[in-house]
């Protein structure tokens, strides 16, 4: 399921106040800058600290 593109515009990493990158893909929002990545679940962004994953994630 895509995002929309003006949700993606406005959306910014809790942590660091920063843009995330969108893996539609991987269902994920990534904050490259950190390495951590929030989870995308039902199209809904989990935009919660505590809920952030490694990212990339470990093999």
């Amino acid at each position: 399921m895509s995002l929309d593109p003006k949700l993606l515009d406005v959306l910014a990493c809790p942590k660091d106040k920063g843009p995330l990158v969108y893996l539609e893909d991987k269902s994920v929002l990534v904050n490259e800058r950190l390495g951590i990545a929030y989870p995308i679940e039902n199209g809904i962004p989990t935009l919660l600290i505590d809920e952030a994953i490694t990212w990339p994630p470990a093999n």
